[in-house]
């Protein structure tokens, strides 16, 4: 049964994917307490990886804010693997983006942006949170973002 945030995101027009496996040593999800640990995701859309490249380079600030969205979507989706229930979720408390960006690029806040909007979207003030952006010199894959999450669930 579909319950409130379920609901949300269906009025967004989002169906959240089975989450993806591990592709290291590694487990997706750690809960301890009432709090979830939610290892970075990164942008694996319908047809597998997506956004290879790097913001500044290959692609814009709105693309980069694209990408992170998707992860956000990976988020919520091992959140549910993890819970059953996406209505138990608390209070997201912090978000760490991290994108692979050209050396010179300096709006890392925008593109992590595009994953707090989502967020805020789909929880109201539940989905709030502390955050941090960084830039790095590659990520898995080559993916252009990848996101982390805490999250305090019932």
């Amino acid at each position: 049964m579909s319950g409130t945030i379920e609901a949300r995101l269906a009025e967004l027009g989002v169906t959240l994917p089975v989450p993806v496996a591990p592709q290291a040593n590694y487990v997706p999800v750690v809960r301890t307490g009432n709090l979830l640990f939610i290892a970075g995701q990164i942008p694996i859309g319908p047809n597998g990886i997506e956004y290879v490249g790097k913001v500044g380079a290959e692609f814009s600030i709105e693309e980069g804010a694209a990408c992170a969205r998707l992860c956000a979507i990976n988020i919520l989706a091992q959140t549910k693997a993890a819970i059953g229930d996406l209505d138990k979720v608390v209070r997201v408390v912090k978000l760490t983006g991290m994108i692979n960006s050209t050396p010179e690029f300096t709006q890392q806040s925008q593109v992590v942006n595009g994953c707090s909007d989502f967020i805020v979207d789909v929880f109201g003030d539940k989905g709030r949170h502390a955050r941090t952006s960084v830039s790095v010199a590659s990520l898995p894959f080559g993916v252009a973002v990848e996101v982390e999450a805490v999250i305090e669930v019932e």
